[in-house]
């Protein structure tokens, strides 16, 4: 994998982020605690009113699943997971003889205190698949991959397009690979016929990459009610004002949801565009005061 990984997925938590991010590093291959950060003790340190039952708590948790950097949120309910942001993990029989069996082990633990969305079994894009939601609420789609298929990393964040976005993944695609440096455009495979709101020619399966990393996007071939939502956000790590100048205006769309270096794009996806070294500047004074107070992050303020 990449050296810096530039995009990290966050996972927002209602209060089980600690919890998570040990459940998950002890069920996944090389999982790892990296990190922790702590919310203030007081409102004269930041804090607001209504976070006074987080003082001193956990507010974040970096941890590593398989060479794939996350960010666990411990926050409140305020955000729920839907599949419309899942995590692709691929297990290579090229790369690991006992391919299906650490699929089958690491489904059964994924699904304990969870609910299979597709059960685990052949289908006609494999021989073996299953997509599942955890205890916390995020999904995965495990698959067996084809050994003859070109390489791709073990976990990938994965985009559907459902509900008020459906039929809208390949311009995603097109507006992301245009965004972003280091891009290109991976496999495509596209809907030949109707299937449930997915028209022909829409996305049914495709991987691009973004600044060196994969991702997967596809239209949804049933009805859903559901679309992306804060509790899968996704950090951008910014060498400078210039380039956290430019990501926000290239990705926050609506502005209602700016807030604290969060936005959201044009097709619903959460984004925090942040300084690299936001963990030293938030050893600053006042330095959560300041970031409660921001939209967009002007490193100058602290």
């Amino acid at each position: 994998m990449m050296e810096q990984q530039k995009i990290i997925p966050n996972l927002w938590f209602d209060g089980a982020a600690e919890e998570a991010a040990h459940f998950y590093t002890e069920i996944f291959p090389d999982g790892r605690i990296v990190s922790s950060s702590r919310y203030p003790n007081s409102t004269a340190e930041g804090l607001a009113d209504f976070q006074q039952n987080l003082a001193g708590k956990v507010l974040t948790v970096d941890f590593s699943l398989a060479d794939c950097m996350f960010v666990g949120i411990n926050a409140g309910p305020e955000f729920k997971a839907t599949p419309a942001n899942s995590f692709m993990v691929n297990f290579d029989p090229s790369r690991d003889p006992q391919a299906r069996e650490h699929l089958d082990e690491l489904w059964g633990k994924l699904l304990d205190g969870g609910e299979a969305l597709m059960a685990l079994e052949r289908y006609s894009f494999s021989d073996y698949y299953g997509w599942v939601k955890d205890k916390y609420g995020f999904s995965w789609q495990l698959i067996l991959t084809d050994p003859n298929g070109e390489p791709r990393p073990f976990i990938v964040p994965a985009f559907m397009f459902g509900s008020v976005v459906q039929n809208r993944a390949a311009e995603a695609i097109d507006y992301y690979l245009q965004v972003f440096k280091d891009a290109k455009m991976g496999t495509m495979a596209k809907y030949e016929a109707q299937v449930g709101p997915a028209t022909p020619g829409s996305v049914m399966f495709a991987d691009f990459m973004l600044q060196n990393q994969w991702f997967v996007a596809m239209d949804s071939g049933g009805e859903q009610d559901f679309t992306f939502t804060e509790a899968v956000s996704f950090v951008v790590n910014c060498a400078d004002q210039a380039e956290i100048d430019y990501f926000w205006e290239k990705l926050s769309h609506y502005p209602e949801n700016e807030q604290c270096g969060w936005c959201k794009d044009k097709f619903g996806v959460s984004w925090q565009i942040v300084p690299e070294n936001m963990e030293e500047l938030m050893q600053k004074p006042n330095a959560f005061a300041t970031l409660m107070q921001q939209k967009k992050i002007v490193v100058a303020d602290y």
